[in-house]
């Protein structure tokens, strides 16, 4: 793919994505299937990746434009720039950009850890926003925090937003260090529930029901569960205690699993774990 972009082809509505692995795959995935009043047209979409994922096979066909780097003479008509690489490759890739990047270009970074002020090192003075989204934002059901730097106006965030929302809900938070926690929470949360649901399908298992039917009960169980949550507009603890009788077999499980040691603990540790990974992410 690389080549693809030729100098001075590019709309001045272009919204570049630098990073087409999982993640930046999602939001490609969700660009292209909006419907919204301020959708992205394939064209008008860039992708720089000298590798990117799967999600780029159907994006090149529709009319994505790629390239393995970004030129100069390329970028001029960048409205946008979404950084959805790896943390530890911002110090490689993040100078070449800011060189290429025309001064007005507004950057949204998605890589977890890395700070506004890491960012506004390597990108100067142009309107810089924080998010971080996660997984489901590949078929429109994530959502993603944002915090904004210093110089972002409302015209930004009407830039930003409907690129954002494409892939589930947005929501805005007051301080940086509220992102690190919006990352160990829906971030990483996918990981957790992926997690719930194997080791349910094992617990499964070791009662003696065969593996693939073990693991179709614990998949559907979770999948059926999350519609509960989308459809009612009860808390999730008000609908724990629905299905709850007293005595009865979903009482026992829970006995165990809000037991001090058990999964508030773990639960507690795990985010908090994910909290302070966050914050290391951006010192390193």
């Amino acid at each position: 793919m690389t080549g693809v972009v030729k100098q001075g082809r590019l709309s001045s509505n272009t919204h570049a994505l630098i990073g087409a692995g999982n993640m930046g795959g999602a939001l490609l995935s969700g660009w292209l299937t909006d419907r919204g009043s301020k959708a992205l047209k394939a064209q008008e979409i860039l992708v720089i990746d000298p590798a990117p994922g799967q999600a780029a096979e159907k994006a090149l066909k529709l009319g994505v434009k790629f390239s393995a780097k970004l030129t100069t003479g390329a970028a001029s008509g960048l409205k946008m720039c979404l950084l959805a690489i790896k943390p530890q490759s911002f110090s490689q890739v993040g100078p070449s950009l800011a060189n290429a990047l025309p001064k007005d270009t507004l950057v949204v970074s998605i890589m977890a850890g890395i700070s506004l002020h890491g960012l506004a090192e390597v990108f100067g003075e142009r309107p810089i926003i924080r998010a971080m989204p996660n997984l489901p934002a590949a078929y429109k059901a994530g959502i993603t925090g944002y915090v904004c730097g210093e110089g972002v106006t409302q015209a930004h965030r009407d830039i930003a937003e409907p690129r954002l929302r494409a892939s589930g809900k947005v929501v805005m938070v007051d301080t940086e260090r509220e992102i690190d926690m919006v990352t160990a929470i829906s971030g990483s949360g996918p990981g957790y529930v992926f997690y719930l649901t194997e080791i349910l399908a094992a617990a499964g298992e070791n009662l003696g029901l065969k593996p693939e039917l073990a693991r179709q009960l614990a998949r559907q169980t979770v999948i059926g569960s999350g519609t509960v949550l989308a459809r009612s507009s009860e808390a999730a603890a008000e609908l724990r205690k629905s299905v709850t009788s007293p005595g009865g077999t979903t009482e026992a499980a829970l006995d165990v699993l809000m037991a001090r040691d058990g999964l508030p603990k773990l639960m507690g540790d795990a985010v908090k774990a994910a909290y302070k990974r966050s914050q290391d992410l951006g010192k390193s």
